[in-house]
């Protein structure tokens, strides 16, 4: 899969792109409000007893997030082809973050197996750290791309910087003020939202370079 998506076209790979972030975008929500209504923070008892009432619902979450994992594997090869001819170093180390996200979300799934009420603390070093950090790279090779419309480049980086990884480092350091990322990571959905309808919209003017 890998070598195919490194030899698609930039077009190609925007409409691959733009249809996984929109799965995901349908998904993903779909997964966390599943698991936030079978998990209860701080009371293993509780979360143990709703997920053995409610086996199948905890089996579905579980293959949704699945789901998720594959299509943001899929979006963070796609999106290496489409910036690559901006800056391939950046556009790998863009790729390596999302990657490492991907690495750490299916292990924070493993996690729910054992230890439930720990999944969301493993989930977030993943998203607020690493798919975090990959959004402001990629909002930096955005902006300067020139094919890409620039203000994407800073909603993304907004949404990074103010949003999802203030979001990691509020909730590890001072849990009782997360709140404070909400605006950022409003920011950051509707970058994700703008960036997929123009993958979907837009890509068969994206011009064709070489690396």
């Amino acid at each position: 899969m890998t070598n195919r998506i490194a030899d698609i076209s930039q077009r190609k790979a925007a409409r691959v792109a733009g249809f996984g972030i929109l799965i995901m975008m349908i998904v993903s929500p779909l997964a966390f409000l599943v698991l936030s209504n079978l998990i209860v923070p701080g009371n293993a008892a509780a979360t143990a007893n709703n997920i053995k009432a409610n086996e199948w619902l905890f089996r579905f979450a579980i293959a949704l997030s699945l789901i998720v994992i594959i299509c943001d594997v899929v979006v963070a090869l796609a999106l290496y082809v489409l910036i690559k001819p901006v800056n391939r170093d950046l556009a790998l180390l863009a790729t390596f973050l999302y990657l490492m996200h991907c690495i750490v979300y299916a292990i924070s799934l493993v996690v729910l197996f054992i230890e439930p009420i720990r999944y969301r603390s493993i989930f977030l070093i993943g998203q607020g750290f690493f798919w975090s950090s990959h959004l402001i790279v990629l909002g930096y090779l955005v902006f300067k791309s020139g094919y890409i419309p620039r203000i994407l480049g800073v909603l993304l980086i907004i949404g990074g910087s103010l949003g999802f990884l203030l979001e990691g480092l509020t909730y590890f350091l001072f849990p009782n003020y997360v709140w404070v990322a909400y605006p950022g990571i409003a920011v950051g959905t509707i970058a994700l939202l703008y960036l997929m309808l123009w993958l979907l919209l837009k890509a068969d003017k994206i011009p064709e370079m070489k690396s």
